[in-house]
């Protein structure tokens, strides 16, 4: 079969990066730049070339999802045999696979979540706390672990710390202290002491080192501004004393410091790595320019920020971001809802529509109107679309069929399966049905998307391939997101609501820090628009009257008041 080249299609900047295959190198990549592009064919045109043994090649991103998308992509790029995970999946492997040789038996059992461990440690200790604190003590155990910390250096900067409420200070040392033994006590791990345990693993044991170093001689970093101290540490050992690394990010998209993310590896990989290649990808060519522009005068003279160039050609139609204000939340809600329907009416795809709000709880109100406007809408981030009942069950019908020859069109064959479990082409009238019915439908309009005369055999393969990359095919509803799970994703239509003080810039963000982190969550929400970008907020919150979102005024947007 012959490959397309790698190099084609590709622009200035981005082959320049893709054809600089050896030594350190950092990709600087603006929202909408095409960096998934440009690191996919980078990969694909070192296996190509012979500059890569394929299964010498580590791509690490942050999600199962995002890995998935990478490996779907490197698969269609000829770039088989090349591994794409998340650091604990890779890590997980390792430790999984060197604890036996290495300390004798298997690996301890990672627990699936830390709350149950972290409630059984407080009422070990005589309290009782809600589950939303034991949340919060959890995110600090993480944050903790992530950020490199023994529990004496932790204890010695409690004071900089938040501490949940109906606990103290002291308290809170001590459930770390408690959680920690309960672990040991019953072998078990929790996702952080994967990474620290590999990473400590392969700095104190030569045999390990070596064979993963023999195993991965060339890695991608995706998402690199949001590195915690703990990857940073995992990666470097990774490498050993070499430098065959490629990192790709944007400062300007650094979003999860409260986890202990950050982008200092990222600006001062020159510093690290001397003599690094450093890249800038600043064509833009997901937005329109004015959506580009606004992005533009938010993140100016911000450390790191890029600026970026829009590629789409600026035409009259092209909608100017405005802002809207609004009474109460309510009054936001609806006139949200209304101006969705009106878009839908007006031939925007639902699937094509997002709300974006700065938590999730923000967007129930949304979610109540736009029903009342008969809008379907999903909670992005709720049950993945192949860990639906209705379409696993769909999938396993289709391998079945696939064992069939059958020589009918592709299209006829895959509607037959899907009628057999109930999908009709009339759209029932249920809320629940439908749901099942977009769902069905959705594995019918992939068929669409596959070349002529691909087999019932291939398009079973393509299913499963996208059920284990959890790569989705779009249901026609709206989406309603946390910007932070929104982050990756785009639409033709975004609205950005609740961009009031207290809420964009959220209460409990007070420092330069804290706000310049706001800041950068708010830049993601306008990049997720390509055609137009509709932003809201109200006066009236639960305790006090709101003022505007600061940001509205940094990005030279004029405030229409309702």
């Amino acid at each position: 079969m012959i490959r397309e080249d790698p190099l084609a299609g590709l622009d200035p900047e981005q082959r320049e990066v893709a054809e600089c295959l050896r030594g350190p190198v950092a990709v600087r990549a603006g929202a909408g730049t095409g960096k998934t592009r440009t690191i996919t064919h980078r990969i694909a045109h070192g296996v190509q070339s012979g500059a890569y043994a394929p299964d010498r090649v580590l791509a690490v991103t942050f999600t199962r999802k995002a890995a998935g998308e990478l490996q779907s992509r490197l698969r269609a790029l000829g770039a088989e045999g090349v591994r794409a995970q998340t650091f604990h999946g890779a890590a997980l492997a390792q430790l999984g696979h060197f604890w036996p040789q290495l300390v004798g038996g298997t690996a301890p059992q990672v627990l699936p979540g830390k709350v149950a461990a972290v409630s059984q440690a407080v009422e070990a200790m005589g309290l009782r706390l809600p589950s939303e604190a034991l949340r919060d003590i959890a995110s600090e155990i993480e944050w903790r672990k992530v950020s490199m910390l023994s529990l004496e250096r932790y204890a010695a900067r409690i004071d900089e710390r938040p501490v949940p409420q109906g606990i103290s200070a002291e308290q809170l040392i001590q459930v770390h202290e408690s959680y920690t033994e309960l672990l040991e006590a019953r072998r078990q791990i929790d996702f952080e002491d994967v990474l620290v345990l590999l990473t400590g693993m392969l700095e104190t044991e030569p045999r390990a080192a070596v064979h993963v170093r023999e195993r991965y001689r060339f890695f991608t970093v995706d998402e690199y501004q949001d590195v915690s101290p703990l990857q940073h540490a995992l990666l470097k050992v990774w490498l050993g004393d070499r430098t065959d690394v490629c990192v790709v990010g944007d400062a300007s998209q650094t979003i999860y410091g409260f986890a202990g993310a950050s982008s200092t590896p990222l600006l001062r990989f020159g510093a690290e790595y001397p003599g690094a290649r450093e890249f800038r990808l600043e064509r833009n060519y997901r937005s329109t320019p004015p959506i580009v522009q606004t992005a533009n005068r938010l993140m100016r003279d911000r450390p790191g920020a890029l600026t970026l160039r829009a590629m789409r050609p600026e035409v009259e139609s092209d909608a100017l971001p405005r802002v809207e204000w609004f009474a109460s939340e309510h009054d936001e809600a609806a006139a949200v809802a209304a101006s969705i329907r009106a878009s839908i009416d007006s031939g925007t795809p639902a699937s094509e529509i997002a709300v974006l709000s700065r938590t999730n709880a923000q967007s129930a109100r949304v979610e109540t109107e736009l029903a009342h406007q008969g809008v379907g809408s999903r909670v992005h981030g709720g049950q993945r679309f192949f860990d639906r009942a209705d379409v696993r069950q769909a999938v396993l019908l289709m391998r079945g069929q696939a064992k069939v020859a059958d020589p009918r069109p592709l299209f006829q064959v895959v509607s037959d399966v899907l009628r057999s479990v109930g999908w009709t082409s009339q759209e029932p009238e249920g809320a629940a049905q439908r749901e099942r019915w977009e769902a069905l439908g959705a594995i019918l309009s992939l068929v669409d998307e596959m070349p002529a005369g691909t087999t019932m055999e291939a398009f079973s393969e393509e299913l499963l391939a996208r059920q284990k990359a959890h790569h989705e095919p779009t249901l026609e509803a709206v989406t309603l997101s946390a910007i932070h799970a929104a982050k990756g994703l785009e639409w033709s239509l975004v609205h950005v609501v609740g961009l009031s003080e207290g809420l964009l810039p959220i209460a409990h963000a007070v420092d330069e820090d804290d706000i310049d982190e706001e800041r950068r969550l708010c830049y993601v929400a306008f990049t997720r628009a390509r055609d137009e970008l509709r932003l809201s907020g109200s006066a009236a919150g639960a305790r006090a009257a709101r003022m505007p979102s600061r940001f509205l005024a940094e990005a030279g947007i004029t405030l229409t008041e309702h």
